[in-house]
């Protein structure tokens, strides 16, 4: 008895120590070294949540059953080798500062965390009964924890990477064209930087989103003698604020890209268009819904970004996405400090009368292949719509280039240059 009494104590200091260095590590992340253009104050509730969460475990974990106890210290130990994996991230991409240090301490704490829980298991473990029954009850405890790590608690986890870490680099010149390094500011006051290729004809497209795999449209335009805009969004490259996967609040950046292009002297207020590929194509079709200066928009690869699109797919099989959809919805507005945009399907009835072009892919993801037709039949008119034969998500310009330039170069002219 006094083994086991000693044993309890050990592993609830250590699990308590671990706790208390995964909290630092919220804490430090959210309101000590927050990311560059943003302040403490834009990450309350993504900041005193988790610290309260876990410090509230801490405190009360000598009191909870063994069971819990060590169900809890497993699903917080993974808490906390997710959260620190932004620091092994830009450890990698050469980035490694400020918050990271704790980052790893993070990791650390998180897999011994884990370690705790499986002893702590293990020797709470029942032994009455029959052999059989014994190894029946585990089994279907295994399977139910099984499914509910799958469907919800591994989704929400990720949202914390999805709204933590983004490309930390400018990639490759790819372009193609002479073009200017540009910054210009978001309403809510961050600094984004791009390239900016002049225009030629009057008018301008924003290329979005980032300046990766947008530069092969951008150069179709160029050559056209668009100018074109890309740029990386907020939390991404050299651009201020806190990242997002999902692309919520991008129309603010698409807002500012446009203000930006309407006062160039090369560019004609009523001839700025966009487009966006995958996340840029569903932030694009917001943009367009709530920017009067967006005058065309093509996109491509739109798909889910909430739960709420999910609720709107057609077919049955999407109930059985809706709770790791749920759970990962939930993530991310806790730790993005935002709330769940707009469902896309009522956003797009809001565009006409500006032109909108919906492209995806054959064989594209799922949720595009599913959605695509659902946003055409919202939107009012002007509106065009193209299955790309033979591409995967976002590969319309690599499986029908040809058919690509034409359809997309023939959209803007007759959006924006009226021919």
């Amino acid at each position: 008895m006094v083994a086991l009494i000693k044993a309890a104590g050990l592993e609830t200091s250590l699990a308590v120590a671990g706790l208390a260095v995964i909290a630092v590590h919220v804490l430090d992340d959210r309101f000590l070294q927050p990311q560059p253009g943003t302040s403490a104050g834009d990450h309350l509730v993504s900041g005193l949540v988790p610290a309260a969460v876990l410090l509230a475990v801490a405190a009360f974990y000598p009191r909870l059953r063994p069971g819990l106890r060590a169900s809890l210290a497993i699903v917080l130990g993974l808490f906390g080798v997710v959260i620190g994996i932004e620091a092994v991230y830009y450890l990698d991409a050469g980035r490694f500062s400020g918050d990271d240090y704790t980052g790893l301490v993070a990791i650390a704490a998180g897999l011994f965390l884990i370690g705790v829980g499986a002893v702590t298991l293990w020797r709470s473990r029942r032994v009455d009964g029959s052999l059989p029954r014994r190894w029946v009850r585990r089994t279907l405890l295994a399977v139910l924890a099984f499914v509910a790590m799958y469907l919800l608690v591994f989704p929400f986890l990720i949202s914390y990477a999805l709204t933590h870490s983004a490309r930390a680099f400018v990639p490759t010149d790819r372009v193609g064209a002479p073009h200017e390094n540009v910054s210009f500011r978001t309403a809510d006051g961050l600094r984004l930087r791009g390239w900016y290729v002049p225009s030629k004809n009057g008018a301008a497209v924003i290329s979005f989103p980032g300046r990766k795999g947008t530069q092969d449209p951008a150069r179709i335009l160029a050559r056209h003698g668009y100018g074109v805009l890309l740029f990386d969004r907020r939390g991404e490259g050299e651009s201020e604020g806190d990242p997002n996967g999902w692309g919520w609040e991008g129309h603010r950046d698409v807002a500012a890209a446009v203000r930006f292009l309407q006062g160039r002297p090369d560019v004609e207020e009523d001839r700025i268009g966009g487009i966006g590929l995958s996340v840029g194509g569903e932030m694009m079709l917001e943009s367009a819904a709530r920017t009067p200066g967006l005058k065309a928009v093509v996109s491509e690869g739109a798909g889910e970004r909430s739960v709420r699109e999910n609720l709107d797919m057609t077919g049955g099989g999407k109930w059985l996405q809706i709770p790791s959809a749920a759970a990962l919805t939930a993530g991310t507005a806790l730790f993005s400090d935002n709330p769940p945009p707009a469902s896309l399907k009522d956003l797009v009835g809001r565009i006409a009368p500006t032109p909108v072009f919906f492209v995806y892919g054959e064989h594209g993801q799922p949720g595009e292949r599913n959605l695509n037709p659902t946003y055409y039949r919202s939107a009012g008119e002007p509106k065009e719509i193209w299955e790309v034969p033979g591409s995967g998500h976002v590969g319309g310009i690599d499986a029908r280039p040809i058919e690509y330039e034409r359809r997309v170069i023939g959209f803007f002219d007759d959006a924006l240059l009226g021919t």
